[in-house]
């Protein structure tokens, strides 16, 4: 071989490395609650994962750990986003009460008419108001609701007094409070423990969004479902975050990276695709056969009246706080009109 020739091979091998170097230079570590091939995590972190990526160049690498791989708990998602045990967390904000007390405003019943409106309202809501207070420890990358909420039971739910003596799962402090007030026997728990609690009849039913149904098949454990036409009952809101010390030590082009593919818009993707997906899961109950109880606006309007205390409590709860639940309420209503509208 020339000298020539092995000067080339050697100029070749050491680009090789370098590229190989550099063309991977940050990990991280996403951590979630779901199985990976539920909804959420499929059709929405594993895009914004894959978009990540593909628009570092390969410099970045999301890995990806379902079902709380990583150890711990749902509710102690948010603090392994703030303390580094995971880059990047999904979480549902209620799995903390009391913790983000101005976003429970999007949570209040009959506030939400489709996901992506009130998503966009969330995050519009939360760069006024919430960010160096609720989220400073953190740094946001998306913050959404999910569509309607529906009711799941072994015995059909058709007006508030049927709520009576129903053991029913609710996902956070706005909702638990909420079918409490309204007559229930309200759990709180994580939404990976409804399938074993409906099987060993610890809980009655349970309050999830169609989409989740298919992961959780909950349309094999109970054979009711009501829905709420318009306004959805009510929602859930979620925080995707990310450890603050794992987005200031990247350089800025990547940083630029991880902001063009969250905020406003992602917000408003997560909610519309979660709530896309709830066709899927309300077809696998009919499927089934199950009962889907659609209450007509004489009905909904019944169980609206009998929701307004909820919301009234809420708003005089916050303001005693110093809060400003007054404002956040109009705030938010407002917001969601506004890109209700424009939807």
């Amino acid at each position: 071989m020339t000298i020539s020739r092995r000067i080339l091979l050697g100029a070749f091998a050491a680009a090789c490395v370098a590229t190989t170097a550099t063309a991977q230079e940050v990990t991280l570590r996403l951590h979630q609650f779901l199985p990976a091939q539920a909804n959420v995590p499929a059709h929405i972190l594993d895009v914004w994962a894959d978009r990540v990526e593909a628009d570092s160049d390969g410099r970045i690498k999301v890995d990806r750990f379902p079902s709380m791989q990583l150890g711990g708990t749902p509710p102690q998602l948010i603090d392994q986003a703030i303390d580094g045990v995971a880059d990047i967390i999904w979480t549902v904000a209620g799995y903390t009460p009391g913790r983000f007390p101005q976003l429970e405003v999007f949570e209040l019943p009959f506030l939400s008419p489709d996901a992506e409106a009130t998503s966009r309202a969330f995050w519009e809501l939360a760069e006024a108001r919430m960010m160096d207070t609720d989220f400073a420890a953190f740094k946001p990358l998306g913050l959404w609701v999910h569509g309607p909420g529906v009711i799941h039971s072994n015995r059909p739910v058709t007006d508030v007094a049927d709520l009576r003596g129903l053991k029913l799962r609710a996902p956070t402090r706005t909702t638990t409070t909420l079918f409490t007030e309204l007559g229930a026997t309200s759990v709180g728990m994580p939404v990976p423990a409804v399938p074993e609690s409906l099987s060993r009849g610890v809980i009655d039913g349970a309050v999830i969004p169609w989409e989740v149904v298919p992961a959780l098949k909950v349309q094999e454990l109970v054979s009711n479902h009501t829905e709420f036409p318009g306004e959805a009952l009510y929602t859930t809101a979620f925080i995707m975050a990310m450890n603050q010390d794992a987005y200031d030590g990247l350089p800025a082009d990547l940083q630029a990276v991880i902001d063009a593919n969250s905020g406003f818009e992602f917000s408003a993707f997560a909610g519309r695709t979660m709530q896309e997906y709830d066709a899927p899961g309300r077809a696998l109950a009919e499927e089934a056969g199950n009962t889907i109880i659609t209450l007509d606006a004489a009905q909904v309007a019944a169980w609206r009246a009998a929701s307004q205390p909820t919301i009234d409590n809420w708003i005089a709860e916050a303001d005693a706080a110093g809060i400003d639940g007054t404002g956040l309420f109009e705030e938010a209503t407002a917001l969601i009109a506004k890109h209700h509208k424009d939807n």
